[in-house]
């Protein structure tokens, strides 16, 4: 099963993101936005891994506890239940996201586990998809492997 690093990045939660995703065989990406939130980078980067590789099973991993609690601990399903309100009773944040990410793998019954790791723990591919998503906000640039 292949493996996908993924990492979100904001300078000023709001203010300029990165967000990026690299295998374990050594292809990367990255992106950005100008204004937006760590968590939406956080989304956003398995978004994008997701876009890149359409088929086959996946696992991604994520120090990012907000995207991978979403899957382990399948807070989807209450969002839905609740028609998108959380258990507190307030709309979803990044509503709009999650139903990308949610169209990318569990309405089409796509094999995606989803691993937490934790971040700036000496990880090494944490580490580069740190670095790439970091990049990313601060220059507003994107890259992608040749």
């Amino acid at each position: 099963m292949k493996r996908i690093h993924t990492d979100g990045a904001c300078r000023g939660n709001p203010g300029p993101g990165g967000w990026a995703w690299a295998s374990d065989e050594g292809e990367y990406a990255s992106g950005y936005d100008a204004h937006t939130t760590n968590q939406r980078m956080e989304v956003r980067a398995v978004i994008e891994a997701l876009r890149e590789y359409p088929e086959g099973p996946l696992t991604i991993v994520s120090d990012s506890s907000y995207v991978v609690k979403c899957f382990t601990d399948r807070w989807y399903e209450g969002w839905r239940r609740r028609g998108w309100r959380n258990s507190q009773g307030q709309p979803v944040a990044n509503r709009d996201l999650w139903e990308q990410l949610f169209a990318l793998t569990l309405d089409v019954g796509r094999a995606v586990t989803f691993t937490w790791v934790k971040g700036h723990s000496g990880d090494p591919m944490n580490d580069l998809v740190d670095r790439l998503a970091t990049r990313a906000a601060d220059e507003q640039r994107g890259q992608h492997s040749p």
